[in-house]
């Protein structure tokens, strides 16, 4: 294979010569020629065999990089980046074998950080755990976990990349990498390539104290990072080269060396210096072909100006803060959805058709599809963001709408039950005449999911299940129902509903704005307090009802405690219908189940057995079933 093999050696060369010799003359017929690395090499057709440690085998990298020469490269104490880097094996033999095996000769890559050539890795600040391999009890982890969880500092910085793209944000830690091997760098999982001629860089940043969790439990507990898979955290550079500059002075790491007090960090890549043979645990790393990678650039979820100047002072919000650009973008569109639109007025029309016939059918998918359709949605989320922002222009104009909106829905369907021919009350209806506290906590979770999907472009499709959720319109049409039956109890029950679900959904959705970073809790303040007030008045009420609802379940419960009874050898089973607390006494309806007549007698007992359970006179309405054997 080759025509000559020099073992170059140092005064800290650890491996005998003897020792290499015969092996490689009893293993492959080879002769070797042991010689002092410090002398200038140039033969093309010859292996030269580096038995020496990281500093020195980077002096021999430097000298030789024109040189396209072979090389293979010894286990050595002294010599652990190296090693790690190319997965040269600890085993003499081992190592001897890979040098000469011509599946493992590559053409390599070489990183190099301020004219320095680096064999691992440049960690610049702190990546709180990326390279934790050295924790290796849970103990150990998760006493580092609390340690980093509560200390995180982050420093400005530049970045510029190959093709002259330019971006500044803020990051506790970098590290970059010429390419990846798992053993050293436990919680990246990627196989990045030798001989791409590109760098990666690992930019951490998190934006929140909730994002920052999240990206610690990956790293210490699931310990397992992939680049298509990595916390929002992280931002990710793959270029032929990196500019990193900062107005404060920097601190790097480069192989295990210090290095202090530098404005400017300049990273390139060497790409095919010369052949090297790699160790074995590298070899599915080696491309006989490899497709020139386009710059990669993923850096859209690290901190912009805004939030950057927060971070600077050390304050990690609790949830991630939402940029200028963020907010003007949503704005717009929120802006556009609290216009009165011909669109609009038509979905109004529509949906309070559909959901007033969908009440009178008592048919509950025909009322769902009324709620998808209704559009109140939008100008309700925009007009929680007027609050929030104290946007008098966005308040007025979604105000406008929704009163508008309102207006249609009970214009329609009390005209369209004027020409009903039918006046019952339905299941469907009657299910929203007696709003109580859980409706109130229904519109304030919907609230916010609503606000969380406007806000993320990835969600927005869940807003046809908010939508449903909070049931907007089916309380208009109740009212509008009331209004054309001319039944003041219909209209106050479900109007009640309607306003229940408006104010609790704009207090929550503004708040989950604010929470999103949206809007100062200053700036806030005045429009949260009246919505709040509003929230209150109609607790009241809400709390009535849900009282009474308790009461029933109570009353219910110890009803259905008595599952059956037996007068004079006759077993009646007792089947609960209904139950009402009035306040001279209780209203229970009863289908008793027995295989005779039940006579008077027997009901008076069963009652009197109730107001025994209650101690409570009831009032008691009985229908019979009769089975016959």
């Amino acid at each position: 294979m080759y025509k000559k093999i020099y073992l170059l050696f140092s005064e800290n060369s650890k491996n005998a010569q003897d020792e290499i010799n015969k092996y490689l003359k009893e293993k492959y017929k080879l002769n070797i020629t042991a010689r002092s690395y410090e002398k200038k090499i140039k033969e093309k057709d010859a292996l030269y065999l580096l038995d020496l440690n990281d500093k020195e085998i980077k002096t021999f990298f430097e000298e030789h990089i024109e040189n396209d020469i072979n090389v293979a490269i010894l286990p050595n104490d002294d010599a652990p980046n190296c090693m790690s880097n190319y997965g040269i094996s600890k085993n003499l033999e081992e190592a001897l074998d890979d040098a000469l095996n011509e599946e493992l000769l590559a053409k390599i890559d070489l990183l190099k950080c301020n004219d320095e050539i680096i064999l691992n890795k440049i960690e610049i600040g702190d990546m709180h755990g990326i390279n934790n391999s050295n924790l290796n009890t849970k103990f150990d982890k998760l006493k580092t976990f609390f340690k980093n969880l509560f200390n995180i500092n982050f420093k400005s910085y530049k970045f510029t990349t190959s093709e002259d793209y330019s971006f500044e944000t803020v990051a506790s830690g970098i590290i970059i990498l010429e390419h990846s091997l798992n053993s050293t760098n436990t919680a990246l999982k990627d196989k990045l390539s030798i001989q791409d001629g590109k760098l990666n860089a690992l930019i951490l940043s998190p934006g929140s104290v909730v994002s920052y969790f999240f990206y610690l439990i990956l790293i210490f507990f699931y310990e397992k990072i992939t680049l298509v898979s990595r916390p929002k955290s992280l931002g990710f550079i793959k270029s032929k080269s990196l500019k990193i500059q900062s107005k404060a002075s920097m601190d790097y790491i480069a192989d295990d060396i210090v290095v202090k007090d530098v404005k400017t960090i300049e990273v390139l890549v060497l790409k095919d210096t010369f052949n090297l043979h790699l160790g074995n645990k590298l070899k599915e790393y080696i491309k006989d072909e490899e497709n020139e990678e386009k710059e990669v650039i993923d850096v859209d979820n690290l901190p912009k100006e805004e939030l950057s100047e927060v971070l600077l002072k050390k304050k990690l919000p609790f949830l991630k803060r939402a940029s200028e650009d963020d907010f003007k973008d949503l704005f717009v569109t929120l802006k556009k959805s609290s216009e009165i639109t011909f669109i609009f007025s038509t979905l109004m029309i529509l949906s309070s058709l559909l959901s007033t016939t969908g009440l009178f059918a008592n048919s509950s998918p025909v009322i769902i599809g009324a709620m998808i359709l209704a559009p109140l949605m939008a100008p309700l989320i925009s007009l929680s963001m007027g609050v929030i922002r104290a946007n008098s222009l966005l308040i007025i104009q979604s105000a406008k709408t929704l009163s508008y909106g309102v207006f249609l829905a009970l214009f329609v369907s009390s005209i369209f039950t004027c020409f009903m021919p039918l006046d019952e009350i339905t299941y469907e209806m009657e299910s929203r005449l007696h709003p109580n506290l859980l409706d109130l906590f229904v519109a304030i979770f919907s609230g916010i999911a609503g606000a969380y999907a406007n806000s993320k472009e990835d969600v927005i499709k869940s807003l046809a299940g908010v939508a449903i959720a909070v049931a907007l319109v089916p309380p208009l049409s109740v009212t509008g129902i009331g209004i054309g039956l001319m039944d003041l109890d219909i209209i106050y029950g479900a109007f009640l509903l309607f306003l229940t679900n408006l104010v609790g959904m704009t207090l929550s959705a503004s708040l989950t704005f604010i929470v999103l970073g949206y809007a100062p809790i200053k700036k806030a303040k005045k429009g949260l307090i009246y919505t709040f007030l509003l929230l209150v008045l109609i607790s009241v009420p809400l709390s009535n009802t849900f009282g009474k609802m308790v009461e029933k379940n109570e009353l219910s419960n110890k009803i259905k405690e008595i599952k059956k009874v037996n007068i004079n050898d006759k077993s009646i089973v007792l089947k609960l219908l209904d139950v009402e607390n009035k306040k001279a006494y209780v209203y229970v309806r009863l289908e008793l189940i027995s295989n005779s007549y039940t006579s008077t007698l027997e009901y008076k007992e069963i009652k009197k057995r109730i107001e025994k359970k209650l101690d409570r006179n009831i009032l008691l309405e009985v229908s019979s079933k009769l089975i016959v054997n």
